[in-house]
This record gives C-alpha cells, sequence and structure tokens, in this order.
C-alpha cells in the first residue's frame, strides 16, 4: 500500500517527514526539513517555507466555496503561502490566496479564509476562525474561539482574548452596505467575550474590557467596559500597551 501521493510536479525540500496517506497536488513546493502529519491534503501551487510543521489532518490551500447566496465571489488568482518555521496544528483548514509570515502558530481546528495576510509571529489560537481579505499584523495574539470577520485590520501587538466576536455588515444583510470590519490599532488588547460593531475602531494601546459591546470608536490609550462600552476614565500611558517580547538575557 502507498504511504503517499506526491505529483510529480511538486517539489519536496530535503529531510521532510511525510506522514500515512498525505495528498501534495500538483506544483506545490515544500522546503526543507518540513513535517507533515497523516491525512494532510496539501492543494495545488502551495508553498510551505522550510522547518515547518502541519498537524494531522489539516487542509492546506483549500480553494474557496460559493453558491448563490454568496454576494462577493471569488477570485482567486494565488496559491497559499506558509513562510518558514511555522506551526499548523491539526485539522486547520488555510484557504488558498493568503500568507502566512515566517514564525505563524495556527491552533488546532482554527479556519483562515483567503486573501488573509498574517504576519511574522503572529498566534491563530484554537478554533479561532480568521474571514476572508482581512490583515494581520506582526507579533498578534489571536485566543482560542475567536471570530475575525472579513476585511478587518489588526495591527502589530494586538491581543484579541478568548471568543471575541466581530462584525463587518452593519444591516445584516438586509441592505447594501460596504464590508467593513473593525479596525484594532497597534497594541491594543481585547477582553474575553468582547463584541465589535462594523467599522469601528480601537486606538493604539486601548483596552476592552471583558464582554464588552463596542459600537464606536475607541481613542488610542483609553480603557472601556460595559455594553454599550463605554470609558472608564483611565487614560493608560503608551508605555502601559506595550506587548512587545522582553529583551534577551
Amino acid at each position: 500500500m502507498q504511504e503517499y501521493v506526491i505529483h510529480p510536479t511538486a517539489r519536496v525540500g530535503e529531510r521532510c517527514r511525510i506522514g500515512w496517506h498525505v495528498v501534495i497536488h500538483d506544483h506545490v513546493v515544500i522546503g526543507d526539513d518540513v513535517e507533515i502529519g497523516d491525512n494532510v491534503v496539501i492543494h495545488e501551487r502551495t508553498e510551505i517555507g522550510s522547518r515547518t510543521t502541519v498537524g494531522a489532518n489539516s487542509v492546506l490551500g483549500k480553494p474557496p466555496m460559493t453558491n448563490r447566496r454568496i454576494k462577493r465571489k471569488p477570485q482567486l488568482t494565488e496559491p497559499l503561502r506558509i513562510g518558514a518555521d511555522a506551526a499548523i496544528g491539526s485539522c486547520a483548514v488555510l484557504s488558498a490566496g493568503s500568507v502566512l509570515e515566517d514564525g505563524v502558530l495556527v491552533g488546532d481546528l482554527a479556519s483562515v479564509r483567503e486573501g488573509v495576510f498574517v504576519g511574522a509571529d503572529s498566534v491563530i489560537g484554537r478554533c479561532a476562525t480568521v474571514e476572508l481579505n482581512t490583515r494581520i499584523g506582526k507579533r498578534v495574539v489571536i485566543q482560542t474561539g475567536a471570530y475575525i470577520t472579513g476585511d478587518s485590520v489588526l495591527e502589530d501587538d494586538v491581543f484579541v482574548g478568548p471568543e471575541v466576536s466581530t462584525s463587518n455588515d452593519k444591516f445584516m444583510g438586509l441592505v447594501p452596505y460596504p464590508y467593513r470590519g473593525p479596525c484594532i490599532e497597534t497594541g491594543a488588547r481585547i477582553g474575553n467575550n468582547a463584541t465589535l460593531l462594523p467599522g469601528v475602531r480601537v486606538g493604539a494601546g486601548a483596552i476592552v474590557g471583558a464582554g464588552a459591546v463596542v459600537t464606536r470608536d475607541v481613542p488610542p490609550h483609553v480603557v472601556v467596559v460595559g455594553v454599550p462600552a463605554h470609558g472608564t476614565g483611565k487614560r493608560l500611558a503608551a508605555g502601559d500597551a506595550d506587548m512587545s517580547p522582553p529583551p534577551e538575557r
């Protein structure tokens, strides 16, 4: 019995470890020292950088889906590109047309749609969903079960807590509306189960408390809580929101 299937046009680097029943489609490019778990499917033209690991049962480069109800039909021309030293968990689904830079971690059961950009060393947590055309900066942390709607922007060093929900359609499909997700600026932090409505901007270094519903813009370095979210009167110094890692010793 054949252990795995590799299309003749695919290029697999040196010292790669490929699990049972893996399927690698045409013109896939895989770097050196990559580890691919059992039952993984890698769709055509996907690129995977060196030293990346892919957990069992994941699907990489999945073509987008559509039907008559989908208003924005997919127009896909680019493959999925995953940088070096990345880690993809088990049962993750990453769509074609997205880019994950070096060192990105995607947790088990997570989903990343087409047209997404994820900056270096960011984390997409277990069961998190990132919808289409979203841009995520460097060192961003999106925790378990968070939902990042399409057309969102998360700048560098943003923290998104578990089960956070965002939306991009103010009228829920009843009238035409230009899709626009939230913009979360550098170093802002969003607490567990918070909800961000379409188009809101959370300023740099701001904090949104757990369970808050953000209906309007949050100024930089401000703490907001409640439903609807309102300021606490506390302002943070710029350094208080610094989420960069401590210097190495």
